[in-house]
This record gives structure tokens, C-alpha cells and sequence, in this order.
């Protein structure tokens, strides 16, 4: 059994799909990022950055005490090797996929969740950020198209780099971005899109960049407001 600390974000989702897509027996528990559930106790001691997703896997290979994981590329990578799926053994195909699993977790996440932020969440426009973090995502998603040109998936064959990256396109108009300008990654999304894990993934799922958001300034003091705990 592997309890997932969840919310419906996009790498919560990341780990949601792969549940669904590998049929791991598991359980989902929510952690209401909204009403700062990532910060009690109890789940710092899951996750140190206060994040979510989490896991903790009750039956790790090694048949050790439960396994606690935090870091949604890692989280990816430790359930692709422990079911045999989604990760290739032979060493050239799993560099490849490795290497879009972490570009996604060091690029596109964090550049897509940027703009995401400044477009939706910000309290106040701040020109620069939107232009700077737009052309950024745009550069990013030209990155992918080029990619997949030729390619079912992103490593060829499907894997946990298309889980990691579908997330983040998802909400591509909250990024200002038109999948009309990237030719192949539509086609890419339109595949993926069409997969049944992935629809039942997104099933009753609220978009987190939807345009209409709307946050309190409590909501927004807790989900961005956050420093190091003094001590």
C-alpha cells in the first residue's frame, strides 16, 4: 500500500496519473494547501519542503520500515523502478527519459508555475514578470514541440516523462500560450488527452490556473506568504 499526499495541482497530478496508469494499490489523502495543511506537523515530517506530493510506500523492496518521499521527479522515478514501468532498463532510453523527467521538474514546472502565479494569483500586474516569464514558457513549450516531432512521446515510448510535462500544459492559456503556435505538442496533447488514466485523472479535477480563480488574502498569505520558521 502507498498512502499519496495529494492536491490537485499539477505535480500532484504527475502522481495521480501514474497511480492510475500502473494500478498501484494506493491510497489518495488530500492536504488542503489552501487552508495550509502542508504545514502541520505531521506532514513536515513526510515532506521537509512542505509540499506536496508526498508518498509513503508501506511495502518498499528492501522490506524495510515504510518509505517516506517527497519531490514529484524523484516521487516518479523511485514508482517507475519499483514497478518495472514507464522507465526503460536499457541505459541510452532511460538517460533519455531521465533527462525530460528532470528538464520538466527544473524547467517547465517552474517557469510555467511562474507565469501561472503572475497571471492568475498575483495580487497586481507586474508587466516584467508576465513578459519575462511568457517568453520563457513560450521558449520552453518550442523546446517540447521540437522534441516530439516524429515521436508518439516524448522518449518514444510512453513513459513518466509524459506524465511529468502533460500536467504542466494543461493549463497552457493561464500561461499565455496557444497550442496552435506548437503543431506537434498539440498533437502530443490530443494523444495524451485522449488516454483513459488521464481522463480519469482530471475527472471532477478544478483547474488550478483556471482564469476565474479567486483567492482570499488569507489563501494567498498561505500559499505564497510563507518564510523560514524562526527559531
Amino acid at each position: 500500500m502507498i498512502d499519496l499526499y495529494f492536491w490537485p495541482t499539477p505535480n500532484g497530478l504527475k502522481l495521480k496519473l501514474f497511480m492510475l496508469e500502473s494500478g498501484l494499490v494506493h491510497r489518495l489523502l488530500p492536504v488542503n494547501i489552501g487552508k495550509g495543511e502542508q504545514f502541520d506537523a505531521e506532514f513536515l515530517k513526510i515532506s521537509p519542503n512542505n509540499k506536496i506530493p508526498a508518498l509513503v510506500d508501506h511495502a518498499p523492496a528492501d522490506g524495510g520500515a515504510p518509505l517516506a518521499l517527497f519531490e514529484s521527479g524523484a516521487m516518479l522515478q523511485y514508482l517507475a523502478d519499483k514497478t518495472g514501468r514507464f522507465l526503460p532498463s536499457d541505459a541510452r532510453a532511460r538517460a533519455q527519459t531521465l533527462q525530460w523527467l528532470y528538464w520538466q521538474v527544473g524547467g517547465l514546472g517552474p517557469m510555467a508555475g511562474q507565469i501561472g502565479h503572475f497571471n492568475i494569483y498575483a495580487p497586481e500586474k507586474v508587466p516584467y514578470a508576465i513578459d519575462r516569464y511568457t517568453r520563457e514558457t513560450h521558449r520552453l513549450y518550442g523546446v517540447l514541440d521540437r522534441r516530439l516531432a516524429g515521436r508518439d512521446y516524448i522518449a518514444d515510448a510512453y513513459s513518466i516523462a509524459d506524465m511529468a510535462c502533460y500536467p504542466w500544459i494543461v493549463p497552457h492559456a493561464s500561461h499565455g500560450q496557444s497550442l496552435q503556435d506548437f503543431p506537434e505538442l498539440r498533437r502530443w496533447f490530443e494523444r495524451m488527452r485522449e488516454r483513459p488514466a488521464v481522463q480519469a485523472t482530471y475527472a471532477d479535477t478544478p483547474d488550478a490556473y483556471a482564469p476565474n480563480t479567486s483567492i482570499s488574502d488569507e489563501q494567498r498569505r498561505i500559499l505564497f506568504g510563507q518564510g523560514a520558521p524562526t527559531r
